[in-house]
C-alpha cells in the first residue's frame, strides 16, 4: 500500500513540474507548440520509469530541470526544450536516434544525437576521455549551437545536485566544470549560468573557505546597502529629470571571484576593494536612440561623480565577441570610492544574461543570421578541429586560450578594425588575416614602428605585417603566440616538417647500416637509440636529419659486438633499488587503492605518497590524489594549474583526498614578504620566526631597492595553521605590507 500511494505522490510531483515548465513556456515570445513539448515530455516520462537518480527522485525530474534551464535562464524555444527532455533518452534506453526522428522529425533527432554522442559518461568510468568529449562538444557546436547551450544547461542542473554524488566525483566534475564548462558559458554569453558554475564548482571544491566568504559577505551587507543607497540617490534623482525608464540594481561580485582575486592579487578579503557595482538598466526611447541614451546617462552621471580617466570601457559601439554590449564607467563616490557603474538597455541586459539566444529574441521572425564576433570564433574551432592533433589534452589546452579571452581592438593600415583576444602578439594577428600571412611573417610595424613577432598588442594600435618569402615557421614561435588558431597552425606545420626530417634521417640511417653491412631491423636502431642517449627512434632520425648526430665508427663497433648474457641478463632487471642492506624490486604488487573511499593522509602512511611538486601541499590545504599511470598516487591542492587539467580529463583518477595529520611532521614552505625598509627590519623578522614561532628556517633571500623590502623565506611548519599564526605575527611588524605564501 505505501509503495503505490508513494508512487502516486511522485507521479503528481512529475506532473506538476511539467505543468510549471508548460507555464514558463507560455510566458516566453515563442510560438506556443505545448502540443510537442507535451508529447516529448510524455514519451521520456515513459522512456525512464522506474530508472532513479542517485538522489533517489524519479529520473525524468533531470530532463525536466534541464528544459526548465533551457527555457527560463536561455531562453531557447519548442526545439531546445523537447530535446532537453529527450537528451537522455538515446542513451539510456532501448529507444534509438531514427526512432526520435520519425516521432519528432530531424531537427530534434540531431540535437538529441549531438547530445548523445557527448554525453562519454560524464558520471562514469569512461570520463577518462573528457577532452575527446569536449572535442565532439565543438564539433557538434558547429552544426547547430543549441546543442551546446542543453548541454550547459545539462551541467548546471547536474552542479546544482552534486551534493549526492561521492567525493571523488564530485571533485572531477567540479574541476572539468571549471575547466570547460564556465568558460564556454562565458564565451557564449551566459554570464548568469557562468557564474553559477563557478560559484558552485568552488563551494564543492573549498567548502570551508567558501562558506567562510558566504558569511564575510553576509556581515558586510548592510555597510554595502548604504554605499549603495548613497551613491545611487542623486543618479537616480538626475535620471528623473531626463525622463528615462529606468531601473538600477547592485551587483555583488561572486564569492568565486573574490577568492580568484585573494588569490592572484595575494589580499585578504578586506582588501577586495571592488565588491560592489551599480548596474542602471534603461527601457531607450525609442530603439534609434538606444546608444545615444547610453551615452547621455554616461554624460549626467560623470557630472555628479569624478569619473576615473582609464576606466571607460565601451562595449556599445564594439560588442564583445558573444555579443555582450553595455557602457562601463567608474566614479568615485562620496567616501573616495571607486564603483563601476555599466549602463545597459533592457535588450543589451537580455543579451548579457542569456547570451546567444537572446539574440533571436531580437531578430524578426528568429532564424540565425551573421552572428558577427561569436560566428568568427565558432569558425576558428572549425579549422582547429579540422586539423586532427595527437593529444587531446593539447586540443583542450590550445582551446582553453581563447575561451577566456577578453578583446582588444586593432586597426589593418587601411582602417579596417579588427578584434582579437587580449595579450594578442604581432605574429597572432598575422595568423589572424591568413595562414600564409602567418607562416612568412618576418615582423609587423605598429603605429609606424618596427617591432618583433613576440610584441604585445595594445587597443587602438594600427598594424602592418612585413612578411618575406624566405621566411620559414620557427619552433620558438610557438611561444610568441596566445591564440588557439596561430597555436594550432604554428603546430601543424611544425608537425609536417618533423615528419619530413624523420623520413629524411630514418633513410640516411639505412643507407648508412646498408653500406655497413648491418640490417636495419628494430633491435639494431634500438642500440643506436640508447648509444646517442635518445628517447626513441623518431628522435634519432630527426638529430641525424638535422646533422646533430654523424653516423661512423662507434656505431659500426657497437653493432660489431655481440652482447654477453650476463649483460642480457643485467637489462633484464632494470628496476632494481636498494633499501638499507635489502634488495627490493619496483614492481611489487602497490596496495590498491579505493577511488570511492575518501583517503586519510596520517604520519604513518604519507610517505607512500608523492607531494606534488607544482603546488607543495601540506596538512590544512584542500588536497586530492590523482593515480598516475604506473599506479602511483601523487598528492595535489585542488586549485592547483595541474590538478585543474587531471580533473578535466582523467576524472576517474581522482581520489578524495583528507588529511589527518597531528603536526608531527614538518614540511618546507615558501613565505614572501614586502614593506618598506627601514633599520633592524630583517632582524625583526627573523626573531618573530626562530624565536616567538619557534620555526626552523632553511634559506633566506632578501632583497632591498628604492626603499622597498621583499624577499622569500623558506621553512619548516607541520600544517596550514602554523602558516596562518606566522603570517599574521609577521603582519605586526611596522613597516610590513605584505606577507603570503608562495607555491614553490
Amino acid at each position: 500500500m505505501n509503495d503505490s500511494i508513494k508512487e502516486m505522490n511522485e507521479e503528481a510531483m512529475i506532473e506538476q513540474e511539467f505543468q510549471s515548465l508548460l507555464n514558463d513556456y507560455l510566458k516566453t515570445k515563442h510560438r506556443k507548440r505545448v502540443e510537442i513539448i507535451t508529447k516529448a515530455f510524455n514519451f521520456a516520462n515513459q522512456a525512464h520509469k522506474g530508472i532513479r537518480r542517485r538522489s533517489g527522485e524519479p529520473y525524468i525530474m533531470h530532463p525536466l530541470a534541464v528544459a526548465k534551464i533551457v527555457c527560463n535562464e536561455i531562453g531557447l524555444g519548442s526545439t531546445s526544450i523537447c530535446s532537453a527532455l529527450l537528451h537522455d533518452v538515446v542513451e539510456d534506453t532501448d529507444y534509438t536516434v531514427e526512432d526520435i526522428e520519425n516521432i519528432f522529425g530531424p531537427k530534434i533527432a540531431q540535437i538529441v544525437d549531438g547530445l548523445t554522442k557527448i554525453s562519454g559518461g560524464i558520471f562514469g568510468d569512461r570520463a577518462s576521455a573528457q577532452a575527446e568529449n569536449f572535442k565532439k562538444l565543438l564539433l557538434t557546436m558547429s552544426d547547430d549551437i543549441r546543442v551546446i547551450l542543453i548541454k550547459i544547461a545539462d551541467r548546471l542542473h547536474n552542479m546544482r545536485t552534486l551534493g549526492s554524488m561521492l567525493p571523488n566525483k564530485q571533485y572531477k566534475i567540479a574541476g572539468e566544470t571549471l575547466y570547460i564548462y564556465a568558460p564556454l558559458a562565458n564565451r557564449l554569453g551566459l554570464y548568469k549560468i557562468k557564474t553559477e558554475l563557478e560559484n558552485l564548482s568552488f563551494k564543492y571544491e573549498h567548502p570551508e573557505k567558501y562558506k567562510e566568504i558566504e558569511q564575510k559577505l553576509s556581515a558586510t551587507a548592510a555597510e554595502r546597502e548604504k554605499v549603495f543607497a548613497d551613491f545611487t540617490a542623486p543618479i537616480r534623482e538626475r535620471l528623473d529629470k531626463m525622463g528615462l525608464k529606468y531601473r538600477i540594481l547592485a551587483r555583488v561580485k561572486s564569492i568565486y571571484s573574490i577568492w580568484n582575486k585573494m588569490q592572484t592579487k595575494h589580499v585578504p578579503f578586506e582588501e577586495v576593494y571592488d565588491l560592489l557595482a551599480v548596474r542602471i538598466i534603461f527601457e531607450p526611447r525609442n530603439k534609434e536612440e538606444e546608444l545615444n541614451d547610453c551615452f547621455s546617462i554616461y554624460v549626467a552621471i560623470s557630472q555628479i561623480y569624478k569619473p576615473h580617466p582609464d576606466r571607460l570601457r565601451d562595449w556599445v559601439n564594439h560588442p564583445k565577441a558573444n555579443g555582450y554590449q553595455a557602457l562601463h564607467v567608474t566614479l568615485m563616490n562620496r567616501n573616495g570610492q571607486w564603483i563601476e557603474v555599466q549602463i545597459r538597455s533592457e535588450r543589451m541586459n537580455d543579451v548579457a544574461e542569456q547570451g546567444f539566444a537572446a539574440h533571436w529574441k531580437y531578430k524578426e521572425g528568429g532564424g540565425s543570421e551573421d552572428e558577427g564576433e561569436l560566428e568568427k570564433w565558432l569558425s576558428t574551432i572549425k579549422e582547429i578541429l579540422d586539423d586532427p592533433q595527437p593529444d587531446a589534452m593539447d586540443f583542450l589546452d590550445t582551446i582553453k586560450l581563447n575561451l577566456f579571452a577578453s578583446e582588444i581592438f586593432v586597426f589593418t593600415p587601411k582602417g579596417e578594425i579588427k578584434t582579437m583576444p587580449q595579450n594578442s602578439t604581432a605574429l597572432d594577428f598575422a595568423f589572424s588575416l591568413h595562414t600564409d600571412i602567418g607562416s612568412h611573417c618576418i615582423g609587423a610595424k605598429v603605429n609606424h614602428k618596427l617591432v618583433p613577432l613576440s610584441h604585445k598588442l595594445q587597443s587602438g594600435d594600427q598594424v602592418e605585417i612585413l612578411t618575406s618569402k624566405a621566411q620559414r615557421i620557427q619552433p620558438e614561435w610557438e611561444s610568441y603566440v596566445t591564440t588557439a588558431k596561430a597555436r594550432a597552425k604554428i603546430a601543424s606545420i611544425l608537425r609536417k616538417e618533423q615528419k619530413n626530417h624523420q623520413k629524411m634521417g630514418e633513410k640516411l640511417l639505412a643507407d648508412f647500416l646498408e653500406k655497413a653491412g648491418f640490417k636495419m631491423n628494430d633491435e639494431n636502431v634500438e642500440k643506436i637509440v640508447k648509444l646517442h642517449g635518445m628517447n626513441s627512434p623518431e628522435e634519432l632520425f630527426t638529430a641525424i636529419s638535422y646533422h646533430r648526430i654523424t653516423l661512423g665508427e662507434s656505431e659500426r663497433n657497437l653493432l660489431k659486438n655481440k652482447q654477453s648474457t650476463s649483460w642480457k641478463k643485467l637489462l633484464s632487471f632494470p628496476f632494481v633499488s636498494k633499501t638499507g642492506d635489502k634488495q627490493t624490486t619496483e614492481t611489487q604488487p602497490k596496495e590498491k587503492i579505493n577511488t570511492k573511499q575518501i583517503l586519510k593522509l596520517t604520519e604513518k602512511n604519507i610517505t607512500q605518497y608523492k607531494m606534488a611538486t607544482c603546488c607543495h601541499p601540506i596538512p590544512g590545504d584542500d588536497v586530492l590524489g590523482y593515480i598516475d599511470e604506473s599506479g602511483e598516487l601523487t598528492i595535489h591542492k585542488r586549485q592547483c594549474p595541474v590538478a585543474a587539467r587531471l580533473k578535466s580529463s582523467y576524472g576517474n583518477r581522482i581520489v578524495a583526498t583528507q588529511w589527518e595529520t597531528r603536526k608531527e611532521k614538518e614540511f618546507l614552505v615558501t613565505i614572501y614578504l614586502r614593506g618598506i625598509d627601514s633599520v633592524g627590519l630583517l632582524n625583526e623578522v627573523t626573531r618573530v620566526i626562530s624565536h616567538q614561532m619557534e620555526v626552523n628556517i632553511r634559506k633566506l633571500s632578501i632583497e632591498s631597492n628604492d626603499g622597498i623590502f621583499e624577499g622569500n623565506i623558506q621553512l619548516y611548519v607541520h600544517d596550514v595553521e602554523d602558516v596562518r599564526s606566522l603570517t599574521n605575527e609577521l603582519k605586526k611588524i611596522k613597516n610590513i605590507k605584505e606577507v603570503t605564501r608562495i607555491e614553490n
